[in-house]
């Protein structure tokens, strides 16, 4: 069972929706639980379509990994260690910004993907549904 309810996913999802709406970017944003298995996506008005599954696949990719997809980046690009990470697991890895877990009480219970902006907005409005997911705890 996820320890991740509705409630508190709908609350995320509001709270990066206002986040995206006060920067004026129209957005998708994602929530997983700790398996990643969805659990919620919003897709503003007259958002990407395309930023459904990337949305979706940063959350995915920050919990499976246990860390923001951000982190990812350095090290994903060419000459770098992990340069074609993502092209393992179906092509669902993440390596720019935008996932970020969900943490309770030390442990990884899910993750939230956001999508539709540069990634530096993309990052900002993922920290903000975050920062609600700690705020209800």
């Amino acid at each position: 069972m996820s320890e991740l309810k509705l409630e508190s996913v709908k609350k995320i999802i509001e709270g990066a929706e206002k986040e995206a709406a006060d920067i004026g970017v129209q957005m998708v944003i994602s929530v997983v639980d700790a398996g990643g298995n969805l659990l919620a996506t919003h897709r503003m008005d007259d958002a990407w379509i395309a930023s459904l599954d990337v949305a979706q696949n940063k959350a995915w990719t920050s919990v499976a990994l246990k860390m923001p997809t951000s982190n990812l980046e350095e090290a994903a690009s060419p000459n770098n260690e992990l340069y074609g990470l993502n092209t393992t697991n179906q092509g669902r890895i993440v390596v720019f910004g935008g996932g970020i877990p969900l943490e309770k009480d030390g442990k990884v219970v899910g993750a939230v993907g956001v999508s539709g902006g540069a990634v530096a907005q993309d990052v900002q409005v993922a920290e903000a549904a975050v920062k609600v997911f700690e705020d209800d705890k």
